[in-house]
């Protein structure tokens, strides 16, 4: 089953389920502002992934952020930043279990069809 980590509220968000939904993939959505996010799991996703994928650097919450915390952006940072604030986090993150994907777009789409 696909875990699907995101914001109820996030409109990208609602796009994916809805799209899951009538593709007829198995998936679970996970709030992470409300369900929490594992520190283990973000860890092991921007080892992966690297927080180039995984931050928003074009969102509102980004762009909140003082100069400094945007300053000398690596993994460890970035994992401070996701944690504090959830929603600086790229969204939706489909977790297939061996990978994620990250977003919502035609690529992503055609990577989650032959999951």
């Amino acid at each position: 089953m696909i875990v699907v980590y995101g914001l109820k509220n996030c409109d990208t968000c609602k796009k994916a389920l809805a799209w899951m939904k009538d593709e007829g993939l198995e998936h679970r959505f996970h709030d992470i502002r409300a369900d929490g996010l594992d520190g283990d799991a973000l860890a092991a996703w921007l080892e992966e992934l690297g927080h180039e994928v995984l931050v928003n650097t074009r969102g509102t919450t980004w762009r909140a952020l003082s100069d400094s915390d945007k300053a000398d952006l690596d993994n460890s940072k970035a994992h401070a930043l996701i944690m504090a604030q959830p929603a600086i986090m790229k969204r939706p993150v489909f977790d297939l279990g061996s990978r994620r994907v990250v977003g919502f777009k035609d690529a992503q789409k055609a990577e989650l069809s032959g999951s």
